[in-house]
């Protein structure tokens, strides 16, 4: 008897069926109150963090951008959010452009004109190493010489099992292949912070904006709590 292929009887749904699951699970996962709690920290983190790593005058895109809470706050000449989930465009902020796709080619950037992409919680919800490789080549080619990605991504040796807690985390990364994949990818590695956020944005951070902005500034704190990492590659000028 031959061998059914892999494919007989394996359930499918349309692009827009899967855009509307995705929408789903994620207003599942984050509560209006959630977001707005969400908002709040990210205002203070892009103030007194990330925006010290972007040129105002350079085009800042975030891949994956969820709720935008990012990308809304960074000042940079323009500003692009990309996402699958097709509620993006309720997310962004005036000025912000929109791109709704699941293509990670990102065919919609000129290569060489970035010169920054955040990818935050991202890289975990790709189906294998050879996904996260091409997406990161790929960035490599949007970004202009010295340009940079900001990597902000949850860390297994740091949370363990809970790092599947979420039913979209695929591929298990810790710093060290972090860093295997953006050194393999053609990215310098310019910052590393093994300990950075807390694991997840219900933490006890995200109740009080000021606590995270004391939390910033407690190395301490962070080796205690931090369950991602965050790095920083740059595109050689050469």
């Amino acid at each position: 008897m031959s061998t059914p292929s892999p494919e007989v009887g394996r359930p499918s749904v349309s692009a827009a069926d899967a855009g509307h699951l995705l929408e789903r699970l994620y207003r599942r996962r984050f509560s209006p109150s959630d977001k707005a709690e969400m908002r709040a920290v990210w205002r203070v983190l892009v103030r007194e963090f990330f925006q010290s790593r972007i040129r105002p005058e350079a085009t800042v895109v975030d891949v994956g951008a969820g709720s935008c809470h990012f990308i809304n706050e960074v000042r940079a000449a323009r500003r692009i959010a990309v996402d699958a989930n097709p509620d993006l465009i309720n997310h962004v902020a005036p000025g912000v452009e929109a791109i709704v796709s699941d293509d990670l080619s990102l065919r919609e950037l000129t290569d060489g004109s970035v010169g920054h992409v955040f990818l935050s919680n991202l890289l975990e919800h790709l189906s294998d190493f050879r996904e996260a490789l091409a997406l990161l080549v790929t960035v490599l080619q949007k970004l202009e010489p010295g340009g940079t990605v900001l990597v902000l991504q949850p860390n297994v040796r740091l949370i363990g099992a809970r790092y599947f807690d979420f039913l979209d985390h695929q591929l298990i990364l810790t710093e060290r292949s972090l860093v295997e994949a953006l050194e393999a990818a053609g990215f310098e590695v310019r910052e590393l912070r093994v300990r950075f956020l807390p694991y997840t944005s219900k933490s006890r951070l995200s109740l009080a904006p000021w606590l995270v902005s004391l939390y910033l500034r407690l190395r301490p704190a962070q080796w205690l709590l931090g369950g991602q990492t965050f790095a920083v590659g740059v595109k050689p000028r050469a």
